[in-house]
């Protein structure tokens, strides 16, 4: 008589090594999705940081123009960034702080441009993968600053008190009265900011 086989128990240690092969495979897919949330944190801190130098230039540019109304000559300067401004990435530190991320640079390569550079401050944390709980992210995006008006300046000059119109982006005219501050148009009639590249990347 044939005596009965054990393969339940040649079969155990199979199940076991599959099962923590499975296991194994499931930790790096998280440490891989860790990485990925890190990542993205680091970049949407990024974003916010070169958001934010644009806008704070652009508030600036807004306060000069606002300085020289009564000089239209210099309004187009202003409107194309030849204009002094004082350095607005401190903003861009403040925005990256604000999503858990510091300011590793930040610079203007080009007039009217922000490039920034960011990196986590907390680290993609203990995984199946060696040395991930030193890793941060990092992460660099570039904001742009685009006039959106020219000076209509008469052939003649101005007449009077009168100041030239503004012809904006969608049609849009304006009609500067330096008697009537609160009719004048806002930071952002003026120039659009958005998230951009710089030329040599385009």
């Amino acid at each position: 008589m044939t005596p009965p086989r054990h393969d339940s128990g040649q079969a155990f240690p199979i199940y076991l090594t599959v099962v923590a092969g499975l296991l194994f495979l499931a930790l790096a897919y998280l440490a891989v999705g860790q990485g990925a949330v890190n990542r993205s944190g680091a970049q949407t801190a990024a974003d916010a940081a070169a958001l934010a130098a644009a806008q704070n230039a652009r508030a600036q540019l807004t306060d000069d123009w606002v300085r020289v109304l009564s000089d239209p000559k210099k309004w187009q300067d202003i409107f194309d960034g030849r204009a002094a401004i004082d350095d607005p990435c401190w903003r861009a530190g403040q925005l990256a702080a604000q999503n858990d991320a510091r300011l590793s640079a930040c610079r203007s390569p080009e007039s009217l441009t922000f490039q920034v550079d960011v990196k986590t401050n907390k680290s993609v944390g203990r995984s199946v993968v060696p040395g991930t709980e030193d890793v941060r992210s990092t992460a660099s995006a570039t904001a742009v600053v685009d006039p959106l008006c020219i000076v209509d300046l008469p052939a003649g000059g101005a007449e009077g008190d009168a100041l030239p119109r503004l012809s904006c982006d969608g049609g849009t005219t304006w009609d500067p009265d330096p008697h009537d501050p609160s009719g004048l148009p806002k930071p952002e009639d003026l120039f659009d900011v958005h998230l951009g590249r710089l030329t040599s990347e385009r």
